[in-house]
């Protein structure tokens, strides 16, 4: 396979599958499987409230099975069907079509999680980029048309709204406590399969697969092993308690199809994203002020650093929140808020889940020695 990432969209055609490309991203240099979102296609601001934050999400007890998880979170997941209609691209083409007729709309299928009774529903962006219409199935087969509050390409997440009663709702757990290790449940609607449950491990935190564009683009995905496919995108990760800790995303695979491993955004960035759709109708974000990278061993040999892990600041920028706090050119970023910092995607995913104005306490190693500096952030 060529050594690049791309955004699929699955179709079904008389019980086969078939992948086609909708949008192609140069991959970085090192080598790794094709990263697919997963999504199924074929041809043819008021304040949400209401989202409760888990003090605990990990269950150190191993289950009997996963029946209990599974019947309080399926009713809260949902299947959408985005619909594109054709709309010319200038006079000549509109003219062209009106006599020869417009090519048919074409629909792609992915999958949502109700967050809450008022009806708002989170989903991912590329499931529903560019559709002229929305479609949400409940879980008990009730269809309605849904209106798109926001959308947020640099996470791949979207928040749509929907009036209907009675609706199933998914507790938020916070997924700085998720652990490596610990079990998962994927539910979605792969293949156009409504209601799928799929079971493994969290099997690493904070990974970037670079399938995002833009600057100012935010990855920091929890990977599993629970099977997830073509139509899983924008379904609910959980845990074992049926709470929710990430919204499944992509998959890692060089067929199209599920390989091995899937990823999700963390519920602590969800939810920052989909609470500012919902008040402002963009995501509003705070900066520290820095240019950072990852340490290397060449940083570490050059600083003499007694660390491996963390991320380096190279520069401050001039009247941010770093720079005001103190911080210099060589520190090294190891917490925020006593969140361990290891990476890049790390610092980002704690940094990206709060506001401007919001103040963090950040502790660096500078020449070894720790220092704690109070940042607030700016925009």
């Amino acid at each position: 396979m060529k050594n690049k990432l791309s955004l699929i969209l699955a179709g079904m055609f008389g019980g086969l599958i078939t992948l086609g490309g909708s949008k192609l991203l140069e991959q970085p240099t090192q080598a790794i499987p094709s990263v697919y979102v997963a999504t199924n296609t074929s041809s043819g601001t008021s304040n949400a409230g209401n989202f409760t934050l888990a003090n605990n999400n990990t269950n150190t007890n191993f289950p009997k099975d996963f029946s209990e998880a599974a019947d309080n979170v399926m009713p809260a997941v949902v299947n959408i069907t985005s619909i594109t209609e054709y709309k010319p691209r200038n006079e000549e083409e509109d003219r062209y079509y009106k006599f020869f007729g417009a090519p048919s709309p074409s629909q792609s299928a992915g999958s949502g999680v109700v967050l809450n009774k008022q009806g708002y529903i989170v989903t991912n962006n590329h499931v529903i980029e560019d559709a002229t219409k929305v479609e949400v199935t409940l879980y008990d087969k009730r269809k309605y048309t849904a209106e798109v509050i926001g959308t947020d390409p640099s996470t791949d997440l979207a928040v749509l709204k929907i009036e209907a009663p009675d609706l199933q709702t998914i507790q938020m757990a916070n997924s700085d406590n998720a652990k490596i290790g610990e079990w998962v449940l994927a539910v979605g609607n792969p293949f156009e399969l409504s209601s799928t449950v799929t079971a493994g491990i969290i099997s690493a935190k904070g990974r970037n697969i670079n399938i995002l564009s833009g600057r100012a683009s935010i990855e920091s995905f929890i990977q599993t092993d629970a099977a997830v496919n073509p139509g899983n995108s924008g379904g609910a990760l959980v845990n074992t308690k049926g709470e929710l800790l990430g919204i499944n995303t992509a998959i890692a695979t060089p067929t199209g199809t599920y390989a091995g491993y899937s990823f999700a955004v963390p519920t602590n960035l969800v939810k920052k994203v989909v609470q500012d759709l919902i008040d402002f109708g963009e995501v509003k974000r705070g900066f520290l002020g820095v240019m950072i990278n990852d340490l290397n061993p060449d940083l570490v040999t050059k600083y003499d650093l007694e660390t491996s892990e963390g991320v380096f600041v190279n520069e401050l920028m001039n009247g941010g929140g770093a720079q005001a706090a103190g911080m210099e050119e060589g520190d090294v970023i190891i917490r925020v808020n006593n969140i361990r910092i290891k990476s890049v995607p790390e610092l980002q995913e704690q940094i990206a889940s709060r506001n401007p104005g919001d103040a963090v306490q950040v502790v660096v190693l500078r020449r070894n020695k720790e220092i704690a500096l109070k940042i607030v952030l700016k925009d």
